[in-house]
């Protein structure tokens, strides 16, 4: 199979003095020609190598697609990075660390445990990932995919960066996803296509940025899309926002391909093409494709190995239809909340919450009960709109109305400080540990 290299020179041949980036905000653009100019300018890296590229400052996501060319030319193992990079591949990138050489990149996700972890690709992986979501989601090159996402995320490395440079789909820029921007690339008067997070739909929606709207397609994912806000949305603009189910290890899982909103906020969609779905024995789903990374690193035991040879066993449990490959969320094993022998999954009650006007973001955890028989008791940590008057009276109320008893939060834990991290998620398993070192000896007292 051809490299990752040799495959964007094709890209290049078939789209030369086509325009691959343009800035919304400066207006600038630059052909695919322009770009290789600029990456046969950039000097050369030492091969088989780990060569790290992030996204900073001004010109920071340009930079990142030469950057990934440039690894890509000289035979590197491209490892993209949000923010900070992960002391595990700072210490690999000091002691020259060398992978096999049909390894050719390096992606991080962030575990069950919140450690950064490594995931090894092969090239033929990343191209069948890239063909899945382009025959899945039936990608348009007449409608630019706008980045508002990270570039360097798995989400957006897959859903933007790959259809750039290997199917000559192109790509428009925005400073950030806070509304000024996306207006900024409505000026442009072309139609595009749009995948980000709940969190900026929400924002966009809240603006009045959505109807009327230059959206080719609208996508979801990172994170659970709360279905009232889906259904607002398509009621007020016109919009179907379709929900995407990936992750590190694999790429893309599922997709919502529905033209209506759906019915259950649990529903992540059907297979994508490519991919074919299986259910364990613990009910947690399979996932068999030839995008499945080659396996992590440093490598797992045999014995705990869940990643190899073209499989992924995830650790969400959901519901398959086996005959439609349409799969439904219950939750993560490691999250699942034991409520006196009844498994809660906690974004069923996170749903409920986010229905509740003035409710901005929420996490939903277990936490030990001091009774033995109950196991664990239900907390809610949330994010309230402050000017909204929202009260924990008021989501008491609200939860009593929506959910039987076993399933209503048995506390509620007032943050502002809860807000998304740079991949626009939350973590579980962070917000339960503070609850634990400062509010559980009065909890259980209460």
């Amino acid at each position: 199979m051809p490299t990752l290299h040799e495959l964007w020179l094709q890209t290049l041949n078939r789209h030369a003095d086509a325009v691959a980036v343009r800035d919304a905000a400066t207006g600038a653009q630059w052909t695919f020609s322009a770009l290789q100019e600029e990456v046969t300018a950039l000097p050369p890296v030492a091969p088989r190598q780990v060569h790290v590229a992030s996204v900073r400052g001004v010109g920071g996501a340009r930079q990142f697609v030469l950057e990934c060319l440039r690894a890509w030319r000289d035979d590197a193992v491209l490892c993209p990075v949000e923010v900070e990079t992960p002391p595990l591949l700072a210490d690999a990138v000091a002691r020259g660390t060398r992978f096999a050489p049909e390894i050719c990149h390096l992606k991080f996700t962030s575990g069950s445990t919140g450690q950064p972890r490594g995931v090894l690709f092969r090239g033929d992986q990343l191209v069948a990932d890239a063909e899945n979501i382009r025959l899945t989601m039936g990608l348009d090159q007449a409608c630019p995919n706008l980045a508002v996402i990270s570039l360097a995320h798995s989400y957006g490395f897959s859903n933007l960066i790959l259809p750039l440079l290997l199917q000559g789909h192109p790509m428009v820029l925005v400073p950030d996803p806070m509304p000024s921007s996306k207006r900024q690339a409505h000026a442009l008067g072309i139609r595009y296509t749009v995948p980000a997070v709940p969190a900026m739909w929400r924002a966009w929606h809240q603006a009045g940025l959505l109807k009327d709207a230059p959206i080719a397609l609208a996508i979801s994912a990172g994170a659970p899309l709360p279905l009232q806000l889906e259904e607002e949305i398509y009621a007020v603009a016109g919009i179907k926002i379709h929900n995407f189910y990936g992750s590190s290890e694999c790429g893309g899982i599922a997709y919502d391909a529905s033209p209506e909103p759906r019915v259950d906020a649990s529903y992540a969609g059907q297979a994508m093409h490519g991919v074919s779905l299986s259910l364990g024995a613990d009910g947690c789903l399979g996932v068999h494709s030839q995008a499945v990374g080659e396996g992590y690193w440093p490598a797992e035991t045999e014995e705990r190995a869940t990643l190899g040879g073209g499989t992924f066993r995830t650790s969400d449990v959901v519901d398959l239809n086996v005959e439609t490959g349409g799969v439904t969320m219950r939750g993560r094993l490691s999250d699942t909340i034991n409520v006196a022998g009844r498994k809660l999954n906690p974004a069923e009650v996170e749903a409920a919450l986010l229905s509740c006007d003035g409710v901005r973001h929420c996490v939903v955890f277990g936490v030990p009960s001091a009774d033995e028989v109950r196991c664990e008791e239900t907390v809610a940590c949330v994010n309230v709109d402050a000017a909204a008057g929202v009260r924990q009276e008021d989501l008491v109320r609200w939860m009593g109305e929506r959910l039987p008893g076993w399933q209503r939060p048995r506390r509620y834990w007032l943050r502002q400080d809860l807000v998304p991290n740079a991949r626009g998620k939350f973590s579980r398993a962070e917000w339960r540990g503070r609850f634990l070192e400062t509010e559980l000896t009065g909890f259980l007292k209460d």
